[in-house]
């Protein structure tokens, strides 16, 4: 098992930078996610610590070693890929075994390392089928149990759901955090999707245009976005944004004359940044209040039933904005409400940076 250490990292392709000065710290046994928009570099960034991608200038270190130049073959690492990679014409034991048989194994400790593998992943009654009798969530297996036999430093995964349904994809997801439990090795994870990265990693990592926008657990990503990109890209719904102005020291006010009260603290912040610029609220953080002079009034003009609770879809002062609420209240379009964000769960950023407001 290795740590993994990324310092000063640049990668471009040609005159296109991809990655620019990227430096990263991923300790052993953790498992840690890439995520981001497409051509946000996360990929390459995974390509990179595999070896299959050079590095432009910076170092990276896999373990105490210094890998810079050293090929994929000798990095100590697997990678499981978003297309599988199986062998068509070769059994299930036959794909698992194969990089063991050129290592030269011996044949029982092969043997071992297959049936302890298959027995992890529950994939035992598959041994002796091809791939094409497997179906897409029973291949992704095969392509765990192949890098799981080799015992390697670090696992690398490059988009391993994307290619099975949603039912298969939640079941698969759960598989990968419970066999990263399981086997106490250094992880990395590369998904363009916040679900599956909120619920897997033990740290995000949170990637724009080749840079680390934030490096936190699932939590702190989450509560604590370090700025409105991260505070737009995490959280499903995305969280609504409202440009701001302080206009007095009770509330504070959208651009149409909405009042949206605050705590002291949050009103402190705003004045630092004299007293203009974007208030975050999740949906689920607004709170249906009868009480019009402390909330925002709005006209619903969708409504998503959930099951288990309601998306009212609305406009304040010209912008979209979205509100979870309980379907006890049977809400329908043109119903009129009064919604009061959570004093103590709105996020304030720069209206220029985009940076939280401290």
């Amino acid at each position: 098992m290795a740590s993994i250490s990324i310092r000063n990292l640049v990668k471009r392709f040609g005159n296109h930078t991809i990655i620019s000065d990227l430096s990263l710290e991923i300790a052993d046994h953790e498992f840690v996610v890439f995520v981001g928009p497409s051509g946000c570099g996360k990929s390459t960034l995974l390509r990179i610590i595999a070896g299959l991608e050079p590095i432009t200038s910076g170092e990276l270190f896999i373990g105490d070693r210094r890998v810079n130049g050293i090929p994929a073959a000798q990095r100590d690492i697997a990678m499981v890929f978003q297309d599988y990679a199986l062998y068509p014409h070769m059994r299930v034991y036959e794909n698992m075994s194969f990089a063991l048989e050129l290592r030269g194994i011996s044949k029982a400790e092969i043997d071992t390392r297959v049936r302890r593998a298959a027995a992890l992943l529950h994939i035992e009654p598959y041994l002796d089928r091809k791939p094409k009798e497997l179906s897409g969530g029973q291949r992704q297996r095969v392509a765990m149990g192949r890098a799981i036999v080799r015992n390697p430093q670090v696992f690398l995964f490059d988009e391993p759901l994307s290619n099975l349904d949603a039912k298969l994809r939640g079941q698969v997801r759960a598989e990968i955090k419970a066999l990263s439990q399981q086997l106490t090795t250094t992880m990395v994870f590369v998904t363009h999707d916040q679900i599956e990265a909120m619920t897997m990693a033990d740290r995000i990592v949170v990637l724009q245009s080749g840079t680390v926008q934030q490096y936190d657990t699932p939590e702190m990503v989450y509560e604590r976005p370090a700025n409105r990109f991260v505070a737009g890209f995490i959280g499903s719904p995305t969280m609504n944004f409202f440009s701001v102005e302080l206009r007095d020291e009770a509330a504070m006010f959208a651009h149409d004359g909405a009042a949206a009260p605050l705590d002291s603290a949050t009103r402190a912040r705003l004045r630092g940044a004299g007293g203009a610029g974007v208030l975050g609220v999740r949906p689920e953080h607004f709170a249906v209040t009868p009480d019009a002079s402390v909330g925002i009034p709005i006209l619903i003009r969708l409504v998503e039933p959930l099951g288990s609770d309601t998306l009212i879809h609305f406009d304040v002062a010209g912008t979209s904005a979205i509100a979870r609420v309980d379907p006890a209240l049977k809400p329908k379009v043109g119903d009129r409400l009064s919604l009061r964000p959570m004093p103590d769960k709105v996020h304030l950023f720069d209206t220029a940076s985009g940076d939280v407001l401290q």
